[in-house]
């Protein structure tokens, strides 16, 4: 048997316990720790804090399959979708589309889980019907060819797995599906969530978008766990920046393995990873309310506002390089002769400060507010 679906109920995934209660437990304890923070926000900032992990959940889920999303189209549809003010990013469908599946996932968890729902988010992904500049069957199941991930060039390819074929999928799903049912409830929500994901992206139901699917029944399966209706940690995140072990892991579970510990281990640390990540993100919203709050009755135009949200939503120290006019050119879509203006207004405003350093580019920072009462 070369893959993990042929064996018989495979989808009965065997695991060490033991291995896996000490990681499970630390997971746990962050867990509750991140829902007793998030639970003193304010509706505002649980709404900025929801809206800042959909925003990375959208890009980093479509950057896994190697899709580049703008982010400000990204955080302008989350902020139309959470009542928050739009910003300025062009819309697009496909944008539009994979952050009404991320919401729709968690929102309504508690919706039953149908083949047609499914399938109306894969539409949602592919809205014009093409994958690039291939026509797919957007919202159906794929048809006969066989489902192979491969590697490598035309002529080298690697087939890393193949998924089951046309004739065994239909019953995998319903299988799939009822089993979502009734393992709600009688199983940990974690590990549950784990297994979601495994036995999604084996299936491989069609002909593109498995793994965003696989991810948003993933944050599906945490929102039933947690109770809540919304995100307040991007497991994608974490998946990306451990490609290439997620990637190894799942060619290795699915190649006939009958244990799968190593699967159950690894999700659990993705998502430890992912809920540690969370506090920085909660930080971030809390230093952000704090700036706008300081600067409230400050004089900006747009453009400037766009940097500093820009400079803000990268967090302290996180936007490489600090601001030079060559990048406030790039972010404010202007002139030269405007940037250099509109930076000298905010240096006389005390919002930016001039980094220390020598070299062909000027650098600056934003006076944080919270930073500068640490110093």
């Amino acid at each position: 048997m070369k893959y993990i679906w042929e064996r018989e109920n495979w989808f009965d995934f065997k695991y060490d316990d033991a291995a896996l209660l000490k990681p499970l437990s630390e997971l746990r304890i962050l867990q509750g720790k991140l829902l007793g923070r998030v639970a003193s926000l304010d509706i505002k900032l649980e709404t900025e804090a929801q809206a800042d992990v959909l925003v990375e959940e959208a890009i980093r889920t479509a950057g896994i399959e190697g899709q580049k999303l703008n982010r400000d189209a990204v955080r302008s549809s989350v902020a139309m979708r959470l009542g928050l003010p739009k910003g300025v990013g062009a819309q697009d469908r496909n944008v539009d589309g994979l952050v009404d599946i991320l919401l729709d996932a968690v929102r309504f968890h508690n919706k039953p889980l149908t083949l047609e729902r499914i399938n109306g988010w894969h539409a949602a992904l592919f809205p014009l019907g093409y994958s690039g500049l291939r026509k797919i069957k957007a919202g159906k199941l794929r048809g006969d060819e066989p489902m192979q991930v491969v590697s490598g060039p035309i002529g080298k390819e690697k087939v890393h797995f193949q998924a089951p074929p046309k004739e065994q999928l239909d019953r995998e799903m319903r299988l799939f599906l009822k089993w979502w049912h009734s393992s709600y409830g009688h199983a940990d929500g974690i590990l549950r969530a784990a297994a979601v994901h495994l036995r999604f992206v084996t299936l491989h139901p069609y002909e593109d978008g498995n793994g965003r699917l696989a991810r948003a029944l993933t944050d599906m399966a945490l929102a039933q766990d947690e109770k809540l209706k919304v995100r307040f940690y991007s497991v994608s995140s974490e998946i990306m920046k451990m490609r290439n072990e997620y990637y190894r892991i799942l060619e290795s579970v699915q190649r006939g393995r009958v244990d799968t510990t190593e699967w159950y281990l690894w999700f659990i640390k993705c998502v430890t990873a992912s809920i540690e990540h969370s506090q920085d993100i909660i930080a971030n919203v809390l230093t952000r309310v704090d700036f706008w709050n300081q600067h409230a009755q400050t004089l900006l135009n747009e453009r400037q506002k766009k940097v500093i949200n820009r400079i803000l939503e990268a967090g302290y120290g996180n936007f490489t390089g600090g601001l030079t006019t060559r990048k406030y050119v790039s972010v404010a879509k202007t002139s030269r002769a405007t940037a250099f203006r509109e930076i000298a207004d905010m240096l006389d405003k005390k919002i930016l400060h001039q980094l220390p350093g020598k070299g062909r580019s000027v650098h600056y920072d934003l006076i944080w507010p919270r930073k500068n009462e640490d110093e």
